[in-house]
């Protein structure tokens, strides 16, 4: 089954958070693409972060992060 491009939308935005900062989010601006306005916006609703234009990590996000970038760290062989 292939990644769903949405998806892969959401992935680039969690890779993006410091894991080392509780008190480090994201900022989606209204002239980013509108992908990534899109994917803040579907986090946000599916309560993986605190803002609908990003902030920070919900406990859930925190979670959801780390399986993400751990994924990418690995796929990318570092």
């Amino acid at each position: 089954m292939a990644l769903d491009k949405l998806i892969l939308e959401e992935i680039e935005l969690l890779n993006l958070f410091n894991l080392n900062s509780t008190q480090e989010g994201l900022k989606i601006h209204n002239d980013a693409s509108p992908q990534a306005i899109a994917a803040a916006e579907r986090l946000f609703h599916k309560g993986i972060v605190s803002q609908i234009d990003g902030g920070y990590l919900t406990d859930r996000g925190v979670e959801t992060a780390e399986h993400v970038q751990h994924l990418v760290t690995m796929l990318r062989g570092h």
